[in-house]
């Protein structure tokens, strides 16, 4: 009986599925909900700036930061290839090619449904969707002119590999920005409450974990790039993070509404949203930040 016991319990460890299993189930069968938070499909939240975005229009935030991010790559009015990590339905590069009218963009994704249906959306031959891991591009080296990743590197906690797997794709001089969350400190340091929301997070939205600014920035360091700038720009952000309230009582009763059931994968979004805005406010355990970087 012991070993028939443990054979299963062997059985249900083989089977649990993997965390890039975790990250294509969501995407597959949860991405139409983000038309809700985005009608241009940004999957990540935005950057404010007085007098220019407005407080209320939650797309137009969102679209200024795929606007700062472009402008930290410096394409100006170049013709550039650059390749955007974990590039979601391709909002940032609907984004950069039809504001940068001599930009081509290459953007990578392991969601199945993310590349058919984001290459449905690009009606042009200088944006392309493809279906690989931005840790393993397959991609010869020196082959891009820039590199973006905007709330993406999140889903392999800002890696080691994915950081250098980006190095060897970029040409010499060329420039890598990321937007994204990380911690300030390890798990271990942080309060309870903290812990409680960054467990939440990072299950709520398949993450592996969250970057650790300080080892993230020492590996670039490590990998060879210069000319590293960081920026901590939650103020930026947090005006689009408060809209998640909002967007979650909406989604809600949208599908009250119209007597629809909630997909377990939606469950998990709204949740992950929850406790983005969650961690938003523990400022001492997490931060947003725009790392800029060259080659």
């Amino acid at each position: 009986m012991k070993n028939i016991c443990l054979l299963t319990y062997l059985k249900k460890g083989f089977q649990k599925s993997t965390n890039k299993e975790q990250i294509i189930d969501f995407y597959d069968k949860a991405t139409d909900d983000y038309r809700f938070w985005s009608k241009d499909l940004n999957m990540h939240f935005g950057y404010f700036i007085p007098f220019k975005t407005s407080l209320f229009t939650r797309d137009g935030m969102l679209n200024q930061m795929n606007t700062e991010v472009l402008k930290r790559l410096d394409i100006k009015n170049q013709k550039k290839h650059i390749v955007d990590l974990g590039c979601g339905m391709g909002a940032s590069i609907r984004h950069g090619i039809a504001n940068h009218p001599k930009l081509a963009i290459t953007g990578l994704t392991i969601s199945p449904f993310q590349v058919e249906k984001g290459n449905e959306l690009l009606d042009t031959n200088r944006g392309t969707i493809l279906n690989r891991d931005y840790r393993n591009t397959h991609f010869k080296e020196n082959s891009f002119d820039g590199a973006m990743a905007i709330e993406s590197l999140c889903h392999s906690g800002c890696s080691t590999d994915a950081l250098q797997e980006t190095y060897r794709i970029l040409k010499p001089n060329s420039r890598f920005v990321i937007a994204d969350a990380f911690t300030k400190k390890d798990f271990k340091k942080m309060n309870p409450l903290a812990k409680y929301t960054y467990k939440g997070l990072c299950d709520s939205w398949s993450l592996e974990s969250l970057g650790n600014i300080n080892r993230v920035i020492s590996d670039m360091e490590q990998l060879g790039f210069k000319d590293i700038k960081v920026q901590n720009i939650w103020y930026r952000v947090a005006p689009s993070v408060l809209h998640v309230p909002f967007a979650i009582s909406g989604f809600i009763l949208k599908k009250l509404f119209k007597k629809e059931s909630l997909k377990p994968e939606s469950k998990k979004n709204l949740k992950g949203s929850f406790f983005a805005l969650l961690t938003s406010l523990s400022m001492m355990n997490f931060g947003y930040y725009m790392i800029t970087a060259k080659k």
